[in-house]
Parts: structure tokens; C-alpha cells; sequence
């Protein structure tokens, strides 16, 4: 596969709204937190949820404490489900469907994510073997997403997602070694290594993060405004109210749209070419983002 096609798949990974049945308004458990004002079990729709299957306080989510709505993104799983799963038959049209289909929206969800990761590892320049091998599992999780709702619900994704991972481990450290290369130092993959690091609140501000692994690690409401995060590596990674302000992520891998939903950022921050700019990124006059 080449790059220009990874792309495509990659920037095609949106959710619409208009297509889907409110599947993450309704099969998924939400609880009462500082992202949700109220608690809801799973397979039970939101209060908020209209008939046509829209919020009725979509523009007001974050001021009336649904902060955790506006963060959310299913990379386009839930049209899927609705479209193509279910042939475009609600769960309210079909009631003998609805649990069914509301278990399968978050296995969905899982593959979709993993062929998000797949299609934006192939974006890079990778050696062709590993372009080769990648190119194979994302043919085969493209095929997945058209299987029947039964083969689905049969899906060993734990296995799947641990065979993918080692793939994308090994794509993370092909860009980084080039990047590294760029770098002040002798530098070597292990001197950049802060995978699960908890750098909770920590004051990064303007630094050289370049090619730096923070795969799982824990950066909530980390200061990370004006730093260079080209290369680097958010497989996982914790980013709830990090700040990105004025900061470099042209080129970071493996960030979701979810994370930096819940991260701040304003006007300034470089984005990868597949991140929307979240909405909420306002500027405040403390210079922070709000």
C-alpha cells in the first residue's frame, strides 16, 4: 500500500452523526464524574437523546457538564454499526436487534481504532517488509468491519489487537531511529524512553520532546505548551487537560482524536494531518487554553 492511500484511509476515519442511531448515547455505561453530570448504564439511551437520534443539548454539552460527550470520537464505527451491520435498521425500528446491536458498536469501536493506527503507521516511510506485513492487517480489519453482526461478536480482539501492537511498536521505532538521527547527541531509542511515565502535572514547557516514547504514559494536565513533539509517540498515552498550547505535533504518532479532545491547544498548535482542531480550544486571557 502506499502512503498516499494510507492517508486516505486514515483521514476517512470520522464519525457522522447523521448515520449513525446514537449508539455511543446509548450502548455505552456512563458514569457520574467531572465529564458527566449523571450516571447511565450501558444499552440504555441517554435522557438527552432525541428521536431522530440527536443530542437535544448538543451545542450546550460542555456548559451543562457533558464534557465527556464533546471528548468522545468513534473514528466513524457507529455509522458503520447503523449502515452497514444492521443494513440501516434502528434498534427502535427492530427491537429484537437492539442488544445485539448495542454490543457490537464497542467491538467496532476496537477495530476501527486499530485500523486508525494501521493506516497512519503505513503513512509513514517504512522498511517493505513492515509495509508489506502492516498492509495485511489492515486489509484484513477492513474486511471485519463488513462481517455480520454474529462473526463480529465472535471477534478474538485481544489476540488481534496484541499481534497489531507489536507491529506498530516496531513502526514507532523505524520513525524514531530516522528522527533521532536529526537530533543534537548521540542519542539512542532508549535514552528517549518514557513509556508509562507519570509526568502528571509536569512542567514541560518549550521543551525538545522530539522522537521521545510516551506510550501509556500519564500526562494529565502535564504543561506542554511550546514543545517540540515531532516523532513522538501517544500510543495509550493519558493526555486529559495536557496543554499544547503554541506546541509542535505535526508529526506525533498515534494520537486520536479522543486525546486531543481532552487535551487543551489553541490557534497555534500543529496538528497531524488527521486531527481536527478541537472546537473548545479557546484562548484565555491567563495565556492558558481553556
Amino acid at each position: 500500500m502506499n502512503r498516499n492511500t494510507a492517508k486516505s484511509i486514515r483521514n476517512n476515519l470520522t464519525a457522522d452523526c447523521s448515520k449513525c442511531f446514537g449508539l455511543c448515547c446509548t450502548a455505552l455505561n456512563i458514569v457520574q464524574s467531572s465529564d458527566f453530570p449523571m450516571s447511565k448504564p450501558a444499552n440504555t439511551p441517554c435522557v438527552n437523546l432525541k428521536s431522530d437520534y440527536r443530542c437535544n443539548i448538543h451545542t450546550q454539552l460542555r456548559d451543562k457538564g457533558y464534557k465527556g460527550c464533546t471528548v468522545f470520537d468513534c473514528l466513524g464505527a457507529g455509522q458503520v454499526v447503523s449502515q452497514v451491520t444492521f443494513n440501516n435498521v434502528s434498534w427502535r425500528e427492530n427491537p429484537e436487534a437492539r442488544d445485539q446491536m448495542f454490543r457490537v458498536f464497542p467491538i467496532m469501536d476496537q477495530i476501527h481504532e486499530m485500523i486508525a493506527y494501521a493506516a497512519e503507521a503505513l503513512s509513514y516511510d517504512l522498511p517493505s517488509a513492515l509495509t508489506d506485513t502492516l498492509s495485511k492487517k489492515l486489509a484484513e480489519l477492513q474486511k471485519v468491519t463488513a462481517w455480520s453482526a454474529s462473526k463480529l461478536l465472535a471477534f478474538d480482539l485481544a489476540t488481534y489487537r496484541f499481534s497489531l501492537n507489536g507491529l506498530l511498536t516496531e513502526a514507532s521505532d523505524s520513525i524514531r531511529e530516522t528522527a533521532i538521527a536529526e537530533l543534537p547527541g548521540a542519542k539512542k531509542l532508549k535514552d528517549l524512553d518514557r513509556s508509562r511515565v507519570n509526568w502528571m502535572g509536569k512542567k514541560l514547557n518549550g521543551k525538545d520532546l522530539r522522537a521521545v516514547d510516551f506510550r501509556g504514559a500519564l500526562l494529565i494536565a502535564a504543561d506542554m505548551r511550546n514543545s517540540d513533539l515531532r516523532a513522538a509517540s501517544f500510543i495509550g498515552a493519558d493526555l486529559r487537560d495536557a496543554d499544547f498550547s503554541g506546541a509542535n505535533l505535526s508529526t506525533s504518532m498515534f494520537l486520536t482524536q479522543m486525546q486531543m479532545n481532552s487535551a487543551k491547544g489553541d490557534a497555534k498548535t500543529v496538528l497531524p494531518f488527521y486531527i481536527q482542531r478541537p472546537s473548545h480550544w479557546i484562548r484565555v486571557g491567563s495565556g492558558r487554553s481553556s
